[in-house]
């Protein structure tokens, strides 16, 4: 598995991470504690060492989840982590107070079994508290030896600029695809600009762009797809065309769709790592595969062609949801 450094930081991962926040929240029924560990183990030894996850997924047992998985090669890899919700959950919505920030980091270190958070993310951004508060309280944590990193999440412009005035931020975490691409056109020049990596959630549209799902496919419950209007039958049906054309580059490449989806994000910018999901062990190594996939310009000229005029149908969050981004 190749590395990449994100950033100006110095922080190196694996060029492809794992983001394990759907081994047992958002996706319908979580997957057996045992399973899900030897998941994540199973992709230590094919090479990952960037590993995503967060006090709000649970909450809390997904962090316990990967500090028993992670254990016992704790120093050979990266555990990237979060604060920034009331009592760690969604619905209670934000708390980036200092003392919360402390708070969160105190008991994440020992759900994680280990004296470090190496990327210490806040998960969105708090308008009650000013991120010059909420960036000094993670450079006093960095200072103490208890973070390595600050990263933010889905956080605006404006946002990063005021954090990495106080605490230079490492990564921004946000969605980004080739059905989100929003992306582009501030928040990738500006992190080009002050030198941050960008850790792409989703990069696989929540599974869309793998062309595994079509108009018939019936979501489980408690599965948050079921609530995003990018996911209705309707968005669903008009939204194919854009995994059709991936899927004809794919065929042509040998490849599959989700490799293709991943290969583009790599091709984008060397500071940029996404963190697809698994709960299987054939797709974690079908990702992966997606890291020997090199796209030259004539690939990704191909790409930008086989998409042009395709508009994606439905909004990626509910409105609520979506007030929380981009701020």
């Amino acid at each position: 598995m190749q590395k990449r450094t994100l950033g100006k930081s110095g922080l190196e991962v694996s060029a492809i991470g794992l983001g394990c926040m759907g081994l047992n929240f958002a996706y319908g029924s979580a997957l057996p504690r045992q399973d899900a560990i030897d998941l994540i183990r199973g992709a230590f030894e094919r090479g990952v060492t960037f590993f995503d996850t967060a006090e709000a997924y649970g909450p809390f047992t997904n962090e316990e989840i990967v500090g028993e998985a992670l254990a016992p090669f704790r120093d050979q890899v990266v555990i990237a982590t979060k604060f920034g919700f009331k009592d760690g959950e969604v619905a209670k919505g934000q708390d980036s107070r200092p003392e919360n920030i402390r708070a969160v980091a105190e008991a994440s270190l020992k759900r994680l079994k280990t004296d470090r958070i190496d990327l210490f993310y806040q998960h969105r951004v708090d308008t009650a508290v000013p991120m010059e508060d909420v960036a000094g309280t993670v450079k006093d944590l960095i200072r103490e030896g208890k973070v390595k990193h600050f990263g933010l999440s889905e956080a605006g412009a404006q946002s990063i600029r005021r954090a990495h005035a106080v605490q230079p931020v490492a990564a921004l975490q946000s969605e980004y695809s080739l059905w989100w691409r929003e992306p582009e056109g501030e928040i990738l020049p500006l992190l080009e600009e002050l030198g941050i990596g960008f850790v792409a959630f989703s990069p696989l549209g929540k599974g869309f762009l793998t062309g595994k799902i079509d108009a018939n496919t019936s979501f489980a419950q408690g599965d948050f797809r079921n609530i995003v209007p990018r996911f209705t039958t309707e968005a669903r049906q008009a939204n194919r065309r854009l995994v059709d054309a991936i899927s004809a580059i794919a065929a042509a490449r040998g490849a599959t769709p989700a490799q293709i989806a991943l290969a583009w994000l790599l091709a984008q910018k060397p500071w940029i790592v996404p963190i697809p999901g698994t709960t299987k062990l054939h797709r974690l190594d079908e990702n992966l595969g997606a890291a020997a996939i090199e796209l030259d310009l004539a690939d990704l000229r191909q790409v930008e062609d086989a998409l042009a005029g395709i508009t994606i149908a439905g909004a990626r969050y509910p409105a609520d949801l979506a007030a929380r981004v981009g701020r």
